[in-house]
Protein backbone atom coordinates (compact mmCIF):
# COMPACT_ATOMS: atom_id res chain seq x y z
CA UNK A 1 0.00 0.00 0.00
CA UNK A 2 1.18 3.82 -0.88
CA UNK A 3 1.91 6.24 1.89
CA UNK A 4 -0.90 8.79 1.46
CA UNK A 5 -0.21 12.29 3.32
CA UNK A 6 -2.35 15.39 3.15
CA UNK A 7 -1.74 18.95 4.15
CA UNK A 8 -5.09 20.41 4.84
CA UNK A 9 -6.88 23.19 6.29
CA UNK A 10 -9.66 22.88 8.96
CA UNK A 11 -12.39 24.49 6.82
CA UNK A 12 -11.22 23.82 3.40
CA UNK A 13 -14.04 21.86 1.82
CA UNK A 14 -11.66 20.50 -0.78
CA UNK A 15 -9.87 19.08 1.42
CA UNK A 16 -12.71 17.29 3.41
CA UNK A 17 -13.92 15.94 0.11
CA UNK A 18 -10.01 14.46 -0.12
CA UNK A 19 -10.22 13.05 3.42
CA UNK A 20 -13.78 11.75 2.40
CA UNK A 21 -12.47 9.96 -0.73
CA UNK A 22 -9.69 7.90 0.85
CA UNK A 23 -11.89 6.93 3.83
CA UNK A 24 -14.66 5.92 1.12
CA UNK A 25 -11.85 3.74 -0.83
CA UNK A 26 -10.41 2.50 2.61
CA UNK A 27 -6.87 3.82 1.72
CA UNK A 28 -5.33 4.82 5.24
CA UNK A 29 -3.71 8.04 5.36
CA UNK A 30 -2.39 10.76 7.97
CA UNK A 31 -3.20 14.39 7.71
CA UNK A 32 -2.00 17.67 9.52
CA UNK A 33 -4.51 20.84 9.06
CA UNK A 34 -2.00 23.39 8.58
CA UNK A 35 -4.03 26.22 10.23
CA UNK A 36 -3.91 24.13 12.96
CA UNK A 37 -0.29 23.37 13.63
CA UNK A 38 2.56 25.00 15.33
CA UNK A 39 4.66 27.22 13.77
CA UNK A 40 7.45 24.89 13.60
CA UNK A 41 5.24 22.18 11.37
CA UNK A 42 4.05 25.34 9.27
CA UNK A 43 7.73 25.94 8.36
CA UNK A 44 7.83 22.30 7.74
CA UNK A 45 5.04 22.44 5.67
CA UNK A 46 6.19 25.31 3.63
CA UNK A 47 9.67 24.13 2.54
CA UNK A 48 8.00 20.62 2.08
CA UNK A 49 5.47 22.14 -0.68
CA UNK A 50 8.86 24.20 -1.87
CA UNK A 51 10.65 20.95 -2.51
CA UNK A 52 7.96 19.35 -4.61
CA UNK A 53 7.97 22.35 -6.66
CA UNK A 54 4.42 24.20 -5.00
CA UNK A 55 3.40 26.88 -3.65
CA UNK A 56 0.91 26.14 -1.08
CA UNK A 57 -2.21 25.01 -1.43
CA UNK A 58 -4.63 23.11 -0.56
CA UNK A 59 -4.91 19.82 0.02
CA UNK A 60 -1.52 18.87 -1.02
CA UNK A 61 -1.48 15.27 -1.13
CA UNK A 62 1.57 13.18 -1.34
CA UNK A 63 0.86 9.22 -2.91
CA UNK A 64 4.59 7.80 -1.83
CA UNK A 65 6.92 10.46 -3.94
CA UNK A 66 3.73 11.79 -6.25
CA UNK A 67 2.26 14.91 -5.81
CA UNK A 68 -1.50 15.99 -6.57
CA UNK A 69 -2.02 19.76 -5.38
CA UNK A 70 -5.68 20.33 -4.76
CA UNK A 71 -8.85 18.02 -4.95
CA UNK A 72 -8.38 15.34 -7.77
CA UNK A 73 -10.24 12.19 -6.83
CA UNK A 74 -9.02 10.65 -10.98
CA UNK A 75 -5.35 11.66 -10.22
CA UNK A 76 -5.60 9.90 -6.87
CA UNK A 77 -7.57 6.68 -8.28
CA UNK A 78 -4.65 6.53 -10.58
CA UNK A 79 -1.41 6.94 -8.44
CA UNK A 80 -3.22 4.36 -5.94
CA UNK A 81 -4.16 1.84 -8.99
CA UNK A 82 -8.00 1.78 -8.05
Amino acid sequence: MKKVVMYTLSTCPWCMRAKKFFREHDIPFEYIDYDKADDSTKKAISADCKAHGSEMSFPFVKIDEDVVVGYNPDKYSKLLGL
